[in-house]
């Protein structure tokens, strides 16, 4: 079995071939019920948060990571910014005619490594295998279920909350671009592709009352903040000089003509939280290796204008406006 058939989405005898041999080599220690179209499990009374997600990337390997990372990445994170532990994923797999097996396996061992990370349990999933050129090699849907263990929701969002960012922006959206052969920019960017649980976790044990999270991926940052500014009918003020870009972010920017705000992240977050607590966020997130360049850098104020805007000053006192991204930057960041 070297190459995907058609016969592997038939539901017969190479169906059951392809996952006993290949998927369950990499994903059989994850599965909660074998041989059954679904998983079952036990609420307990507990709230739960699920999300779900598609996963087209291009590139499939990218510097950083490859779609398989991203799919459980992407609704892990989900979940995570529900407040929740990511508890369990469904997975669905739509492949190509002739994807290559060994692909295939780099994909799935991308996937378990990740699944390890935070012990995630896959509760069902699903293949299926179309005709040369109705997709692009491979596509995957994932689902997300956790245990929430803090009551967040951009309905909480108030005055004077203060605005963390956990990290550096535009990091993914970058190494896409630089990626993708028709652009020919060289470079050692690595996406930032990573759960965020393990970063949040500290904060969600002490009982910080957090009022919002968000992961800034398509729309990056100004999406987000603007998302934030409209759902609380607040404006909100970012001081520039605390958002990091990386140097080669920035001059991928500046050669293409983009916004660093606007571009995907995939291991980055907004924390909206009363001010008294911010410094204690800010500490426990530098104290994690995935927030270590965290930084304040802003609030939510009372509306100045007739509509709620996103509002950037800058090192010497200049301000503009931070709009919603137009059209589509980058087709099948994620």
């Amino acid at each position: 079995m070297q190459t995907i058939q058609m016969a592997h989405g038939s539901g017969g005898v190479q169906t059951n071939e392809l996952i006993q041999k290949v998927f369950k080599k990499y994903l059989g220690d994850f599965l909660i019920s074998d041989g059954e179209d679904g998983g079952v499990f036990l609420s307990d009374a507990k709230k739960y948060a699920t999300s779900t997600d598609s996963f087209v990337v291009s590139p499939l390997f990218f510097a950083g990571g490859d779609i398989g990372k991203l799919s459980i990445c992407g609704s892990s994170n989900d979940v995570a910014m529900m407040g929740a532990i990511p508890k369990f994923i469904t997975l669905g797999f739509i492949m190509e005619e002739g994807l290559e097996i060994a692909l295939l396996e780099k994909i799935l061992d991308s996937m378990r490594n990740e699944l390890l990370k935070t012990n995630l349990k896959i509760l069902s999933a699903d293949t299926k295998v179309v005709g040369k050129g109705s997709v692009d090699k491979i596509f995957i849907n994932t689902t997300a279920i956790g245990e929430v263990v803090s009551d967040v929701s951009i309905k909480k969002l108030a005055e004077d909350d203060v605005i963390i960012l956990s990290g550096s922006i535009g990091n993914h959206g970058g190494v896409i671009f630089c990626a993708r052969n028709e652009i020919g920019i060289s470079s050692n960017l690595q996406s930032d592709c990573k759960q965020l649980y393990a970063m949040l976790k500290p904060i969600f044990e002490k009982k910080i009352p957090i009022h919002t999270l968000r992961d800034a991926t398509r729309g990056g940052l100004a999406c987000v903040l603007n998302e934030w500014a409209e759902a609380s009918q607040m404006d909100i003020a970012i001081n520039e000089q605390e958002v990091k870009i990386d140097d080669e972010v920035q001059g991928i920017c500046e050669i293409l003509g983009l916004e660093a705000y606007s571009l995907a992240n995939e291991g980055v977050c907004l924390i909206a939280t009363p001010r008294e607590f911010a410094n204690e966020v800010l500490a426990l997130l530098r104290a994690h290796p995935d927030g270590k360049n965290a930084s304040i850098i802003g609030k939510m104020t009372k509306k100045i204008t007739q509509i709620p805007r996103v509002i950037l000053e800058n090192p010497w006192g200049s301000k503009r406006f931070l709009d919603y991204p137009q059209g589509e930057l980058l087709p099948r960041i994620c």
